[in-house]
This record gives C-alpha cells, sequence and structure tokens, in this order.
C-alpha cells in the first residue's frame, strides 16, 4: 500500500505538493475504472470516477468526471475537493487541512476540518459490479456537519474532451433513492444512489486545466455539466454515493444505498485481501473481461488489450500468481485469432477488424505456451490445441507471412518492410517510423529460435530449422570488436549491413527466454555493456547516452516523445530480462536489493502501487507515459517468484 502523511506528522506542514499529483486506479472487471489524484485534482482528461468501458474492454467512455464536495460545519465551509482551473489556478485549496492519504484498501483521504473534527472520504471500485462506491464519515464531531457534493459530468469519448453546449440535458429522474440522467441519447444512462438529498440546480462549471495533457502538447481544457447537489448530514452516519451506468435493464437496489455500500466494502475487502500481496493485487487490475472470455489490459489509463503485451504481462500477472485457468482461457481466446501465422497485435478501440502488424506478438505468444504448459496444469486436449496453434505459427512464419516476415535461407527470421514498425519499439509520428529496424532484428532472432525449440520438444520437423539458426545466429550477430551483439544484421534486406547501436534489445539472447543463445565470454559482455551503458534504477535505456542520436527526456509535444520512445527512455518491463540474464552470469547474491529495491521505492510514487510505463533516460529518471503499465508490474512479479520474494 502508499501511505502519504503530513511531514513528520506534523499537522502544520502540508502534504509535500509533489505528492499531491501521484495518481491512484480502481479498475472494475471490463476496462473501466476510476482514477484520480491525492491532491483530489484532475491532471488528466482520462481521470474520472466513472468511466466504463461500453464494448468491454474497449468503446470507454467518461460519464461521471469528478466531484465538488464540501463540508458546512460551525458555520465555516470546509473544501474536500481541489480542482484546477486554465490557465493555472487551484480552487479550493485542500492541502492546508489534508491530513494524510492511503490506497489500503482502496484510496482514502482523512481531512481536519475543526478542532475537534475529522472526514475521512473513500472511493472504490466494485469490481464485477462495476460501481464506483464514494463514501465519507466523520471522527470526533459533536455539532452539526453538512456534507454537500456537485457530480460533475460529461458523456464523452474517454479520449475526447468536453465543452458547454446546448445538447446537454440536465434533466433528472427520481426513483426512490436513485437519480438518472442521460446527457446524450446515444451513451450509458448515468446513475447515482445515495443516502442523500438531491437538489436539481443545473450549471456549468468551465474551463478545467489538465496538467499532464498540457505537457503532452495536447488540447487540456474541459467545461463539465453539474445538474444538482446532494446534501447528507455526517453527524446522523455514513454517507455514500453509489455511481454506475446502466442501458435501462437494471433496477434499483433491493436494499438501501447506505446497506448495499456496505456489502459491497465487505465483499471488495475480502476480494483484495485474498490476492495476499500489493503486487497481486495491483496485478488484478489488468486481467478484465472481454465481450466474451478474458483479456490484459496493456496499461491505464489510455491502452486497451494489446498482443504482446498480452503475452509478456502473462508471464508475470498470471503464471507467477498461480492464475492458471485465466491464463489458459487468454491463451486459447487467442489461439483461435492466428492468421497466415500471426496473431493480432491490436483489436481497434472503435471495433472492426484485428491488426496484424507486429513481428513479435506471435512469438511471445509461443513463450506464454510455454511457460503455461510448464505448469501442468493444462489439460490433454488444451494442450493439443495450443500445440497445434503454435506449430499454425511457425508454419506461417516460416513460409513466409505479411510484412515480408519470413525464415531466410540462413534460418533466420526476416522481417519488414518501409514505412511499418514491427517489433516492440514501434513508435511512429505520421509517417517517420523512428526505429524502423528493418532486416533481422536480434530480440526477434532469440524470439524465433526459443519458439523452433520449444515446439521441437513435440514436433521433430522444427529441429532442423532450429539447429540451422542457431548457429547462423552465432555466427552473424556476435561483434568481434566487442563481444556483444548486433541490434540488426541484414539492415534493410541488405546481406552483411548491421546495426552497432547499443540497445537492450541483445539482452533477451541472454535472460528473459527460457532458452539462452549465447553464454561464457560472450553472455558476460552483453550484460556487461547493459549494465554500463543502459542500465538506471527504473530499467534499461533503450539507447546509450553515447549515441548521437539519444534522447535523454521523454517529454513534449507527441512528436518529441514519439522521438525519445525508444532512442534512451528507460523502460521498467527491460529490467525482468536483464535481472534474469545478470542472475544467469553473476549468480543471483545481491541482486534483490541491487534491482529490486528501486522498483518498490516507485511502488509509493507516479501511479501508486503500480509501475509506470517509462522513465526518463537521464538522472533523477523521472516517470512517464502511462502510470499504470501491465508489463512493467508484471516484470516485477516474475523476478520475485525468480528470486524469492522479500
Amino acid at each position: 500500500m502508499t501511505r502519504i502523511e503530513r511531514i513528520e506528522s506534523n499537522e502544520q506542514s502540508p502534504i509535500d505538493a509533489a505528492r499531491l499529483e501521484d495518481e491512484w486506479l480502481e479498475a472494475d472487471s471490463s476496462g473501466g475504472f476510476a482514477s484520480g489524484t491525492v491532491g483530489t485534482m484532475r491532471t488528466r482528461r482520462y481521470q474520472a470516477l466513472l468511466l466504463s468501458a461500453t464494448q468491454p474492454p474497449a468503446g470507454r467512455v467518461v460519464l461521471i468526471n469528478g466531484i465538488e464536495a464540501w463540508l458546512e460545519a460551525n458555520d465555516e465551509r470546509f473544501p474536500l475537493t481541489m480542482q484546477r482551473y486554465a490557465p493555472d489556478v487551484l480552487y479550493p485549496d485542500t492541502s492546508a487541512t489534508l491530513l494524510s492519504f492511503d490506497t489500503e484498501p482502496w484510496p482514502t483521504w482523512r481531512y481536519r476540518i475543526a478542532d475537534d473534527a475529522i472526514v475521512v472520504a473513500e472511493v472504490f471500485v466494485a469490481k464485477e459490479m462495476r460501481e464506483t462506491v464514494l463514501r465519507w464519515r466523520l471522527e470526533g464531531a459533536s455539532k452539526a456537519a453538512k456534507l454537500d457534493v456537485r457530480p460533475l459530468l460529461s458523456g464523452r469519448d474517454y479520449h475526447a474532451l468536453h465543452h458547454e453546449n446546448p445538447a446537454f440535458s440536465f434533466d433528472a429522474t427520481l426513483e426512490g433513492e436513485r437519480v438518472q440522467w442521460q446527457p446524450y441519447g446515444d451513451l450509458p444512462t448515468i446513475c447515482v444512489t445515495s443516502n442523500g438529498a438531491y437538489d436539481h440546480a443545473p450549471d456549468w462549471y468551465r474551463n478545467f486545466c489538465y496538467a499532464r495533457e498540457r505537457e503532452r502538447g495536447l488540447d487540456f481544457t474541459e467545461d463539465l455539466a453539474t445538474p444538482g447537489v446532494f446534501t447528507f448530514d455526517l453527524t446522523r452516519g455514513d454517507a455514500v454515493m453509489i455511481l454506475h451506468a446502466h442501458a435501462g435493464h437494471d433496477k434499483p437496489f433491493e436494499d438501501s444505498a447506505l446497506a448495499h455500500a456496505t456489502r459491497l466494502a465487505s465483499r471488495e475487502t475480502e476480494r483484495r485481501a485474498a490476492f495476499g500481496s500489493r503486487l497481486a493485487r495491483s496485478a488484478d487490475a489488468y486481467v478484465v473481461n472481454r465481450n466474451v472470455g478474458r483479456t490484459i489490459i496493456a496499461g491505464f489509463p489510455w491502452f486497451t488489450d494489446w498482443g504482446r503485451d498480452t503475452f509478456i504481462s502473462m508471464r508475470g500477472l498470471l503464471l507467477a500468481s498461480g492464475r492458471y485457468p485465466e491464463a489458459e482461457s487468454i491463451l486459447l481466446e487467442w489461439a483461435d485469432t492466428i492468421s497466415e501465422g500471426m496473431v493480432p497485435n491490436r483489436f481497434p478501440d472503435s471495433g472492426g477488424l484485428p491488426e496484424y502488424n507486429s513481428v513479435d506478438a506471435s512469438l511471445w505468444f509461443v513463450v506464454a505456451v510455454q511457460d503455461y504448459l510448464a505448469t501442468g496444469h493444462a489439460h490433454a486436449a488444451t494442450t493439443s490445441r495450443l500445440q497445434r496453434a503454435v506449430d499454425a505459427i511457425l508454419d506461417g512464419y516460416s513460409r513466409g507471412t505479411r510484412f515480408g516476415i519470413a525464415a531466410h535461407g540462413d534460418g533466420l527470421l526476416r522481417a519488414g518492410v518501409p514505412g511499418v514498425q514491427l517489433t516492440w519499439m514501434d513508435a511512429k509520428a505520421g509517417d517517420w517510423v523512428v526505429t524502423p529496424r528493418i532486416g533481422k532484428p536480434v530480440e526477434v532472432q532469440a524470439l524465433w529460435i526459443n519458439a523452433l525449440s520449444i515446439a521441437s520438444a513435440w514436433n521433430p520437423n522444427w529441429q532442423v530449422l532450429r539447429d540451422q539458426a542457431r548457429v547462423s545466429f552465432a555466427a552473424r550477430f556476435i561483434d568481434p570488436d566487442t563481444h556483444t551483439l548486433f541490434d540488426v544484421v541484414d539492415v534493410d534486406h541488405e546481406p552483411g549491413k548491421v546495426d552497432r547501436s547499443v540497445r537492450p534489445n541483445q539482452i533477451f539472447a541472454v535472460g528473459g527466454l527460457p532458452f539462452a543463445l549465447v553464454d561464457g565470454d560472450i553472455a558476460r559482455a552483453v550484460v556487461a555493456q547493459a549494465e554500463a551503458q543502459l542500465l538506471t534504477p527504473l530499467g534499461l535505456r533503450t539507447l546509450a547516452p553515447s549515441d548521437p542520436a539519444y534522447q535523454p527526456h521523454y517529454a513534449g509535444g507527441v512528436q518529441a516523445r514519439d522521438g525519445a520512445y525508444h532512442q534512451g527512455t528507460a523502460w521498467p518491463w527491460l529490467i525482468g530480462p536483464f535481472v534474469e540474464a545478470w542472475v544467469r552470469v553473476h549468480g543471483a547474491a545481491g541482486a534483490r536489493e541491487r534491482f529490486l529495491t528501486p522498483l518498490y521505492a516507485h511502488l509509493d510514487r507516479y501511479g501508486l502501487d503500480h509501475i509506470s510505463e517509462v522513465a526518463d533516460g537521464d538522472a533523477p529518471h523521472t516517470p512517464g507515459g502511462t502510470p499504470f503499465q501491465a508489463w512493467s508490474l508484471a516484470e516485477l512479479l516474475r523476478l520475485e517468484k525468480l528470486l524469492g520474494t522479500p
């Protein structure tokens, strides 16, 4: 858990302002979520209290962006939420009254609102019910304390922004403790069930400012509609609001809002406790339902499910955590999507045909199958289906498939055509493919040879190609000057042309996969180069700082960020294969303390209880990208299994 308190417990010293923008996440079972900041002001367009997936896990819409909440007691008004308005004004400022914030068991704030009174505010998502519960209680007060809450609504795609317009419908329907609105006819109805009194008082709040969007060079201001105010008497007991979306077929709760919220809290407490560890609880956020079956979200707030990310993440999120039935379900579902030897890398958010545009997603699928079958959990029928899927992938790749992907005459896997990015280094800005890596990338060969080795266990026909590829790899990828590995050979399909860029991809020939391709002096040289030139506390840089193309910071507009994404930016997920390679070369002694300690500390910053997508290549290695990234957390879980939990 993450706990943030006033400095040295001194109630006169405010919480560090930088900590107020750290982010929390509460995910539901279908790709929707609630998220926000410690300080309660929204810093991203994606932060909301009710964000629902209408086509799980895609079709995400923001329904309730946030709330304006305040307490009236002792003839004073105490704000409980903070907003940022353009150009950059924080109002009201709650930092003077915020005593602490905690993520255990869910986001919880404590405010001192008078000499003898504290308000506790909580937010949690009941995962399976897809309901967001807001709850407040008063501690230590004897005088009247009235809580007022204004919901702030939009009704928009989660990538978009909302502005004042006459089409927004403020009409409210009241039924018992439930209030409903449908701002736009093509969106789900917004429901709030509470034990307070609702006063209909429509208004617009304008010019909210989202600082993280401004930093990303995107539009960053928004107008939100507020239909009315909920009022509660906190001296009479807890106040609750239950937020959810529906399409008109569900009924009001059978019991009171307070009883329903209490039951949800009890169930969520029990469900979360069953995971046993902080990392396992956080990992559960990424495992969600599709319209049919289960899947893994690549990251929050803006990713859905991607093939490459799914199979890399599965190894830590599910297999290292013993969640074998879910891993099996996902593998079998993806097995049915194989086309010409390829699994999709992405399902478009708006529906439509899947996108087959990755050379390595299919090979990571094979590695995930190997890891799953090694658990001994699969029945014979499942084993047979997955083995056939692997054979179909290798058959498609060996014969040749999309984008020039094919086994070459030397047994290695060639791939790539101009204008398309096929490897995990897949940044593209307009027509600019930042790191095209056309030819024979080193990690693709490591995955290819591993896949051939895995399939050879049940299909001897792959052994000849595997052996040929291994011999060719040893002959063609070792740099005679450094005894490390080239990043790409036959660059742009020109025989003999090599790319000597110092990148992390060569580490997969030593660690991170079931079968190492090099050992001895070569393995030591690869690990030493990565350690000396690429290692940061939050992962491996994607390019050595000595390279003229190195970008030290992941910041700025879209073009600048895409240009830095794989040109020096550090990726936490790469710490997994690096540490595994380091342990193979040096042994496990000291590995946990040296390499995992910074990641454990990172759990308390940026995306709380999670690991970020990327970090700056230069110190202080400021985290960036998505605050909640599946494969970053997954590799930490996988390393815990490798090295033993602390």
